[in-house]
């Protein structure tokens, strides 16, 4: 076992031989939005993100799924499609699972993975100097609020919807090809909670411009009205003591990095004469990605109100 429960990561890996590992993760959860497709899709993505994280390729899946009794069979057919949809665009089956009855509909995937054990990834592993790279626009969970709310556009959960049901696979090859030193998928520990786990790791701090955190369309409207997820002021206690914010950035600001994500996007360290290459791949080759910050030896995190 080269990763389990004794360092918290993405992904368990057992090595089976000098030059081949496997990978396996399991996520699921309730809709987090109304369109069944889509849900499984992103429920699907999202599971996918821990192999990407750890380096690995997908290889299989299997559906764990909680269906009410009363939920109209097409509805559950169209949440599995989502789910085998997208991971076939991830170049894999879906070959069985497990169903039980349950009030709340619940679904999402184990999801198996194999690599080499020299390319595994982990979320510790960042040097004071490296450069912070992040793969997705961040506040899915602030639209997700403000549509369960009625008050986020239809544009608006029209493009929380896409940014969430987009593999992180491109991101991850971009992550190996230019060394990236750790690397996890940001979700419902939000932006500052997945970064406070890397920078414990690492032994090191994160510093962030908040002039360079790309947001989601919406999210910051609806977060200056204090439109949050509960898990935002969760995050928010935990996370803050290990967090400090320039002056002028306001309250909804700070809570806005707090925000849960679902599906989000990689975070990752790079060093930094490997940056401009990096960046000018992915705009290449249509991949977005965004530099929002760099790592210090300092501990903790540290959000900028400046830019890079």
């Amino acid at each position: 076992m080269i990763v389990g429960l004794d360092v918290a990561d993405d992904a368990a890996v057992y090595r089976i031989s000098p030059d081949l590992a496997i990978v396996v993760t399991l996520d699921f959860f309730t809709p987090i939005v109304d369109d069944p497709y889509a849900y499984g899709a992103i429920a699907a993505a999202n599971a996918l993100s821990d192999i990407y994280a750890m380096g690995a390729r997908p290889i299989m899946a299997l559906n764990i799924a909680a269906v009410p009794k009363k939920l109209p069979m097409h509805i559950t057919a169209e949440i599995m499609r989502g789910g085998a949809e997208k991971a076939r665009e991830a170049g894999i089956p879906v070959a069985g699972g497990h169903t039980i009855q349950d009030d709340e509909p619940k679904y999402g995937l184990v999801v198996v993975g194999a690599m080499h054990p020299d390319r595994l990834t982990r979320k510790g592993g960042a040097r004071a100097g490296d450069q912070i790279i992040l793969s997705k626009a961040l506040g899915a969970g602030v639209i997700a609020t403000g549509l369960k709310r009625d008050l986020a556009t239809e544009a608006e959960i029209a493009a929380a919807t896409a940014s969430m049901m987009q593999l992180n696979a491109a991101a991850a090859d971009l992550a190996q090809r230019y060394s990236a030193t750790a690397v996890t998928d940001v979700t419902g520990f939000s932006l500052l909670g997945h970064a406070c786990e890397m920078a414990s790791q690492g032994k090191v701090g994160f510093a962030f411009d908040f002039s360079a955190l790309p947001w989601l369309p919406g999210a910051e409207r609806l977060a200056a009205d204090f439109i949050f997820p509960g898990g935002a002021f969760d995050n928010q206690r935990y996370f803050s003591p290990h967090t400090r914010f320039d002056t002028g950035l306001h309250d909804w600001q700070q809570v806005l990095c707090f925000s849960p994500e679902t599906s989000g996007g990689l975070l990752m360290t790079v060093p930094p004469q490997n940056v401009s290459s990096l960046l000018k791949t992915a705009a290449a080759q249509g991949v977005s990605l965004w530099h929002i910050g760099e790592v210090i030896a300092e501990p903790g995190l540290h959000i900028r109100n400046r830019s890079l």
